[in-house]
């Protein structure tokens, strides 16, 4: 599970369906990419690192 990225969307106050509308993704894409079952494209990270504020580095890290 990718824990930096589901705090970092729970501190934006966002739901997962809120995210996965703000990156233009279907919900269960969203939901595998915060699971760390699937990795995303950098265009994706990019939007998550300004939504967020906090590096994509961090946020793709898997605990």
């Amino acid at each position: 599970m990718r824990k930096n990225l589901k705090e970092a969307r729970q501190r934006a106050g966002m739901t997962q369906q809120q995210m996965a509308d703000e990156l233009g993704i279907s919900l269960r894409y969203y939901q595998n990419i915060e699971a760390g079952d699937r990795t995303g494209d950098f265009v994706l990270w990019d939007t998550l690192e300004d939504i967020t504020g906090i590096h994509q580095r961090v946020l793709r890290e898997i605990s």
